[in-house]
């Protein structure tokens, strides 16, 4: 970028004269005294190359270039003082881009209340929101892809990044409709050991998987994978069709599928854990206000 080749205080003097007409009252306005205002005209006219005023007859007049030029300075002063409002507005918070990472099931939880408590005190600020699992999201924290990620069941020994809790849900079992323990209202884990698992795959979310298949190891089985599905709204379309069943967070229950129970499980002393996730080194305040309005009200567990 070429350095400016008009310093500012002169294009504003310009400015101001062009509108008074008047050096006395420009001057004045400017709160400076009339032969500094005159010596600052002169060296802009002389960076220019030509008269921008024309003094005659104890008249002051634009000359052809000047009339050419002012456009151009009232851009130049509108621009910067919009510029330093906007940095203004970004450096204390106020306005700017916070990207958000979201596994799709907080969407039925956490996601819509967040958002729009966060939104309501900061209106300025564009949210860019993106729908991604866990393992994805703590590779784009670390990457500055995205500045906050909401997941589940967060890795224990990331010393580069913060994790708080914002809720911790049980866990159901997904079963097709016709699945002979979907008549009871609470199903005991073992009782699915002889049907096939729908599960989405453990690289996109390692510690939430080796919770489920523990609590199939607990109940005495391993579960035998029929399917991997990378969403639960999947999973559970896939459960419809009579592929297999599974366990899932206990929100999934808000997903509507004519085909699918969801019922309790015993023993249902095991939960999913969610988290907000952040760059212990961000010095975005949008971060720290995000974080902030998590704080202020925090979801409930069910």
């Amino acid at each position: 970028m070429e350095r400016p080749e008009l310093p500012l205080a002169q294009v504003h003097a310009f400015v101001v004269l062009a509108e008074e007409l008047h050096f006395g009252h420009a001057a004045a306005r400017l709160g400076i005294a009339q032969p500094p205002l005159s010596q600052q005209i002169r060296r802009l006219e002389d960076k220019v190359g030509h008269p921008l005023f024309s003094r005659e007859a104890g008249r002051v007049t634009l000359t052809p270039a000047g009339h050419e030029l002012l456009p151009a300075a009232r851009r130049a002063l509108t621009d910067l003082a919009g510029g330093l409002t906007a940095a203004r507005a970004v450096g204390s918070g106020r306005a700017g881009r916070l990207r958000i990472g979201f596994a799709a099931s907080l969407a039925l939880t956490i996601l819509p209340g967040l958002l729009r408590s966060f939104r309501q005190q900061f209106p300025d600020v564009h949210l860019d929101i993106r729908e991604m699992t866990t393992a994805p999201q703590i590779a784009a924290l670390h990457d500055k892809i995205i500045d906050i990620g909401l997941l589940r069941e967060p890795p224990t020994d990331d010393t580069e990044l913060g994790f708080r809790t914002v809720l911790d849900e049980s866990f159901v079992a997904v079963l097709p409709a016709t699945h002979p323990v979907a008549a009871h209202r609470t199903v005991r884990v073992g009782q699915l050991a002889d049907s096939p698992f729908v599960l989405p795959p453990r690289t996109i979310g390692p510690q939430l998987y080796d919770q489920i298949t523990g609590l199939c190891a607990t109940a005495g089985f391993t579960p035998r994978i029929a399917q991997h599905a990378v969403e639960w709204q999947t999973v559970c379309a896939l459960v419809e069709t009579g592929l297999g069943v599974s366990l899932a967070p206990a929100s999934i229950r808000r997903l509507r599928f004519k085909g699918v129970a969801f019922r309790r499980i015993e023993p249902g002393t095991v939960r999913t854990r969610v988290a907000v996730a952040w760059r212990k080194n961000d010095q975005n305040p949008l971060v720290t206000h995000l974080l902030a309005t998590v704080s202020q009200d925090p979801p409930d567990g069910r």
